[in-house]
């Protein structure tokens, strides 16, 4: 696994930082008599960054899943509140404002929806039904990645300082060990 907790989640960072913007634009908006659309507005924010939360610590990918439809579901509720806010005349002022949350809440939903068809696709039930032998192989495989991040740096730098050679051969240090080698 990637994310050790769902705190550590792009997609419930930007949640909660879609959900603090909602709660400024809800402060200084005038939402008096518009209804409850103020209170299921920020009732709705908030449940996206919850669900997201709640099915990450299930632990298990159908229940995740699960929680990541209603969170989805919650970012749609809250794009169909602004887009009535953005045609309502109380909110003219405010179209510039409604727009960024609304984009926003597009973008969470995209997120959602990656995550959603890369679980859908993954044969790893979740975390619950890994076994200490599940565990080693995913480890061993962090371990690769990262030796071949390595690797791919060190032979960008090759490539580099033997660029740097090829038009300047004075350029080169003289005790290198690519130059024993050659």
């Amino acid at each position: 696994m990637k994310y050790k907790n769902f705190e550590e989640l792009p997609v419930w960072q930007a949640a909660v930082e879609f959900a603090l913007k909602v709660f400024e634009f809800t402060d200084k908006a005038d939402f008096r008599g518009f209804g409850d659309t103020k209170n299921q507005l920020e009732r709705a924010t908030v449940s996206i960054s919850n669900n997201i939360a709640e099915g990450f610590e299930r632990g298990a990918n159908t229940e995740l899943i699960y929680f990541l439809y209603i969170s989805k579901g919650s970012a749609g509720e809250c794009r169909s509140m602004l887009r009535l806010c953005e045609y309502a005349p109380r909110f003219s002022n405010f179209k510039s404002e409604i727009s960024n949350l609304i984009n926003r809440a597009v973008g969470i939903s995209k997120q959602l929806n990656g995550w959603l068809e890369s679980l859908k696709n993954s044969k790893i039930k979740g975390n619950r039904y890994l076994t200490k032998e599940d565990r080693k192989w995913i480890a061993k495989d962090k371990e690769l990645a990262e030796f071949d991040a390595q690797m791919a740096e060190y032979r960008r730098q090759h490539l580099e300082m033997l660029e740097r050679r090829h038009h300047d051969p004075g350029s080169a240090p003289a005790d290198s060990a690519l130059d024993e080698s050659h």
